[in-house]
């Protein structure tokens, strides 16, 4: 194999750059933050009935089409895993940047994120105290826990993850490090358009498209977070739950990732993910060791064997055989969000795996990552499962209301360590949408300057901004920052058209590298 560490790029096409960002991507997307803002405060009904239309149109129409991107994305990947193109080695470096357990856990804690624990306690309950349509069992029985914890699964598992930093990510890696294309998401459209899509208005265009779908992924989280931070400490502290501690414990949140994100991956994010995943490790193994541990892991058996035969059942499930309300704020909802990370995962995924093979990075975030994610939701939603079984919580009237925030907090609660066992899950909640923050201001300035070394502030600039427009729509209200949530599945559109070639371009990189590396004719 030759030396890819000096290999020089086949051609080169000079990135969109600026001092202070790509002026279209920025005039675009603040624009979006100001007329979302404007329109919050002058018409908040108008703009509440007007995104709750376009959330159900989206659902109704292009709900199988969201379904059928993540599921070829995922099968399409494999193959690509398991093919001899699988060991081509991204980056045109022959040693990985990154040693693997602080890569491993970037991954983690940018791609499951906030959301992931957000949802990880109260969704399981959820899907036991009301069956989803999958299956027939009775809700709240014995019998309904494995279908409940693989209903999350399908939401959080496999496919999700795929979608976030696969097939693109070895487009992006392709043409950024070898060929020389901008680490952009309109790079993802250049075996399209080619090189017209890098210089033109349309490029900027897509780029922009794609940062306001990660703004309102990402300020959606942040926001929850202080709501739910809010609710947590008056229920175990009884502080004030209002306004006034929700814009400390945001303004708190925006200094820690922001500075994360100046620093850059080999700094700030990679010490707040390895933190965070030791974090983790040591409240997943007090919930194990002094939980109901053979519970857990009896259900987690079961649950992950209910995934698996009844995956694509759960992946194909339609308007026509489920209930328009629970498709929408369930399956579509989740899987629409994740379309809308997958460009700038992608850009993040691509940028720290420089030195790995194709096979380790799809393995990693279409296999390893989803296992993981399936044990942590057993760890708290099925403990969660167990103690509404047992009568320790109730949380079905909560949760038919989504108040997911107050339901993390009543499982946290009944844990092996009660309080400290709900500030610490607090905390992990908190650091891991940090994670998200850090990473996604890095993408995005990332996709604003036009390479992969944007200016420190350019970061904050973007850190900041979303921390502004999460202020003030929970000055609003936390029902604006819910608006906001539903603004995903539309943003999903155009997103969706960015991603889909990649389904054959994808491919076509990876055997790509394997041809330039020589590892096949």
């Amino acid at each position: 194999m030759p030396d890819t560490a000096t290999a020089s790029p086949q051609t080169h096409v000079p990135p969109t750059y600026n001092r202070y960002g790509d002026p279209v991507v920025l005039t675009l997307t603040m624009g979006f933050i100001g007329l979302f803002l404007g329109w919050s405060i002058f018409d908040t009904a108008g703009l509440t009935a007007f995104i709750g239309e376009g959330f159900a149109w989206t659902a109704k129409y292009l709900g199988s089409f969201f379904q059928a991107i993540l599921i070829g994305t995922f099968f399409i990947a494999l193959g690509v895993a398991v093919s001899r193109a699988g060991q081509a080695k991204v980056g045109n470096l022959d040693k990985p940047e990154i040693s693997t357990f602080r890569w491993l856990s970037m991954i983690m804690c940018t791609l499951l994120a906030g959301g992931g624990v957000f949802f990880a306690a109260g969704e399981p309950v959820y899907h036991f105290v009301v069956t989803p349509p999958a299956f027939t069992t009775e809700a709240g029985t014995a019998e309904a826990i494995a279908p409940a914890l693989s209903q999350a699964f399908m939401h959080w598992g496999f496919l999700a993850w795929a979608v976030l930093g696969s097939l693109t990510a070895i487009v992006l890696a392709h043409a950024h490090y070898v060929q020389g294309k901008p680490l952009q998401p309109r790079t993802l459209l250049h075996p399209v358009f080619g090189d017209w899509i890098l210089t033109s208005w349309l490029g900027g265009v897509v780029d922009a498209l794609c940062v306001i779908a990660i703004v309102a992924g990402t300020v959606g989280p942040i926001g929850f977070l202080a709501t739910q931070m809010s609710f947590g400490l008056q229920q175990l502290f009884g502080l004030a739950n209002g306004f006034t501690t929700q814009l400390i414990i945001l303004m708190l949140l925006a200094v820690i990732y922001i500075t994360s994100a100046m620093t850059g991956v080999h700094k700030g994010i990679q010490i707040l993910s390895r933190f965070n995943v030791f974090l983790a490790l040591g409240i997943g193994a007090v919930i194990f060791i002094f939980g109901p541990t053979l519970f857990l892991t009896n259900v987690y058996l079961q649950s992950m064997g209910e995934y698996l035969t009844s995956f694509m059942a759960m992946a194909t499930m339609t308007n026509e055989t489920a209930p328009d309300w629970w498709m929408k704020w369930w399956t579509v909802f989740f899987f629409a969000w994740f379309i809308g990370y997958a460009p700038l995962m992608a850009i993040f995924v691509a940028r720290i795996s420089r030195g790995r093979t194709i096979r380790q990075m799809i393995v990693a975030v279409a296999v390893l990552a989803p296992i993981a994610t399936t044990i942590w939701f057993t760890l708290l939603g099925g403990s969660g499962i167990y103690y509404e079984l047992t009568g320790v919580v109730n949380l079905s009237e909560t949760l038919q209301g989504f108040a997911f925030d107050k339901a993390t907090i009543a499982v946290a609660q009944a844990l092996p360590g009660g309080t400290f066992m709900a500030v610490a899950i607090l905390l992990l909640t908190t650091i891991f949408v940090a994670t998200t923050g850090d990473s996604m201001s890095y993408a995005i300035a990332v996709v604003s300057a036009g390479h992969d070394h944007p200016h420190t502030a350019i970061r904050a600039f973007w850190g900041g901004a979303m921390a502004i427009m999460a202020g003030v729509l929970l000055y609003m209200g936390a029902g604006q920052i819910g608006v906001l949530q539903q603004f995903i599945v539309i943003s999903a559109i155009p997103v969706s058209l960015i991603i889909l070639p990649s389904l054959w371009a994808g491919p076509q990189a990876a055997f790509a590298m394997a041809r330039e590396q020589q590892i096949i004719n």
